[in-house]
């Protein structure tokens, strides 16, 4: 095979940092590889990928060491521009990438730009294979974030480079879309050969998609190996922040070495070949009906119908009649497709709109009768990007802001209980724009905490986080409970989904379609696979093996398949077998 990424002895530091951000690194990548990067936030994975086209170093001047050649071309020497034609790149925070007024018109930008005569035919190309050519004539800013990042990677595979980077691919997607893009990326990948080069968190996509895996830590490689194998390593890859898929932890509970499934069915496979099944048992997840509590209503939705005008004056119908009540006590994650209406919702309930019919309700107020800054006293909106939340120049400032606004008796040690309760008090006068991914969103939290609303409502709070910072906001909701009448997450996130909620309300198209529990959710194949929702891997092995409701955990299965699990296997899978961090290993 020939290389077309050759890494040698690659060190980087921003200008102003103490440390490097990456560190001697060497790496090989492939010509046709379909390579995933994983790793901890802060491990070096984006920086490594913006030495690929060149933005590390021309754009970060920072101090470097070492070399980066791209198919044969050394990025030291070339310029930005000259790499893009090699290397297409699309970023994390895709939406600045965006300049263009139409999909159609931003999807075509660099191929007109670079004169290319098939630019037409280009572009019709790049909206089919994002299945997104009903929205060619929509407005970017009319869309959906999870819709922006599928215009944002078109633009790029319209090039049709020969090193496609995508940093986070499904951060903002629906689980549907999610797997489409990564179909995308493998047709790329096979149909033109295309390098692809992947950073994610989620591993059950890397081990059903990628070819081999680059695990960094502290701006290292640690190793580059097949995907298999480094799937294998699932005691090693929890080390470093990043849990092997659902269906290898199963499988390392029952033995601890040798080769593991890398998706349900061939896990499903895997535990028949060694016998064992499921047995009749009751799951531990809530299976009863949802929504039928006597608990007292926090808010309610009567007859709410909502929508937003386009430039051609047609009204669009986001929600289409909703009723719902959010009763005490309630952990609810609202799930739908990207533009299912979840983030008008949640608008909604704070009053910073009102609906165009219906009444929105919140501890007996109505939203047309208050203003949003009045309805502040009971709801609370945390934004789908924690960054947007800090208005200040530290992160106690942007916590004492509602309480000391208000004139909250003994706001001070309000805030320093806060700031206690999510683990903040050492970042307390760091500017919250500088915190790292899973502190942003426990600063948002804390935020929220200090208003003591009854309401709480989280716009993605996982989105973009790894594993470890996904779990610690997770268990950081969890903990809510003595402190907030009653949470609604609208969320992507199926482990979230699973892990945490006690209520699933489901949006299709403005229609409210099922108000059911994590459980019931995930055993209905047919309502799935209508909203585009994909199950986690446990629930989707549980259904294979005719577990009924599927279960929630990777303990919760392998207890109800009544096998014995190795005496010193976990949840997390652990297993022998560990490598020096910053050795290297070329597949």
């Amino acid at each position: 095979m020939t290389a077309v990424i050759e890494v040698d002895g690659f060190r980087f530091r921003y200008p102003g940092a103490g440390v490097e951000s990456l560190r001697g690194v060497d790496l090989t990548v492939e010509q046709g590889d379909f390579v995933a990067v994983v790793g901890g936030n802060g491990s070096g994975k984006t920086t490594l990928c913006k030495a690929f086209n060149g933005l590390v170093p021309h754009y970060w001047s920072g101090r470097t060491e070492g070399s980066v050649t791209v198919s044969g071309v050394p990025t030291a020497t070339s310029t930005v521009a000259e790499l893009s034609t090699v290397v297409g790149y699309v970023y994390q925070d895709f939406s600045n990438q965006l300049v263009r007024p139409t999909v159609r018109d931003e999807v075509s930008f660099a191929a007109v730009n670079f004169g290319l005569p098939d630019h037409a035919a280009r572009t019709q190309e790049a909206l089919e294979m994002l299945q997104i050519t009903h929205l060619a004539d929509r407005f970017v800013w009319q869309l959906s974030g999870g819709q922006q990042h599928l215009v944002a990677i078109a633009a790029v595979m319209v090039l049709r480079p020969q090193v496609l980077v995508v940093d986070e691919p499904v951060a903002e997607l629906d689980p549907g879309r999610a797997a489409q893009i990564y179909e995308c990326l493998a047709r790329l990948n096979a149909s033109y050969g295309t390098t692809i080069v992947v950073i994610e968190h989620h591993t059950d996509l890397v081990a059903r998609y990628a070819r081999s895996v680059v695990l960094m830590a502290d701006g290292a490689v640690v190793w580059h190996l097949p995907v298999a194998e480094a799937m294998a390593r699932s005691a090693e890859l929890d080390a470093h922040g990043v849990p092997a898929p659902q269906v290898v932890q199963v499988a390392r509970a029952f033995e601890r070495t040798g080769p593991v499934p890398l998706t349900p069915a061939d896990a499903a496979r895997w535990l028949a070949d060694r016998g064992i099944e499921a047995r009749p048992a009751a799951p531990t997840g809530p299976t009863g009906p949802a929504g039928g509590t006597a608990r007292p209503v926090v808010a309610r939705l009567d007859d709410v119908r909502h929508g937003y005008r386009g430039v051609d004056g047609r009204l669009e119908t986001v929600l289409a009649g909703v009723d719902l009540d959010l009763h005490e006590g309630e952990r609810v994650a609202l799930v739908g497709s990207n533009g299912a209406g979840k983030s008008t919702m949640l608008r909604l309930l704070t009053g910073l709109r009102v609906p165009r019919a219906g009444t929105v309700t919140v501890e007996g107020v109505s939203t047309r009768d208050v203003s949003p800054s009045v309805m502040a006293d009971r709801v609370c909106y945390l934004y789908q990007r924690p960054e947007e939340m800090f208005l200040t120049d530290s992160v106690r400032g942007d916590v004492a802001l509602y309480p000391k606004g208000r004139d909250v008796p003994d706001a001070d040690g309000l805030v320093d209980e806060v700031l206690a309760l999510v683990d903040l008090q050492h970042l307390a006068d760091r500017d919250g724009r500088t915190l790292s991914g899973g502190q942003q969103r426990r600063a948002t939290l804390a935020v929220g905490l200090a208003m003591r609303p009854s309401l709480l409502l989280l716009d993605e709070p996982t989105s973009s986080l790894d594993i470890g910072s996904r779990d610690g906001v997770i268990a950081m909701l969890a903990r809510l409970a003595d402190h907030i009448r009653c949470v609604v997450v609208a969320t992507h996130d199926m482990h979230l989904v699973a892990e945490w909620a006690t209520r699933v309300i489901v949006l299709d198209h403005g229609d409210l379609v099922a108000d059911t529990t994590p459980s019931r959710l995930f055993g209905d194949a047919t309502l799935t696979n209508r909203v585009g929702l994909v199950p986690p891997q446990v629930a989707q092995l549980g259904r294979a093996l005719g577990m009924d409701p599927p279960p929630l955990s990777v303990t919760e299965l392998v207890a109800r398949t009544g096998a014995r699990p190795h005496a010193h296997a976990s949840a997390s899978g652990p297993h022998a077998g560990t490598e020096v961090p910053g050795g290297t290993h070329d597949a």
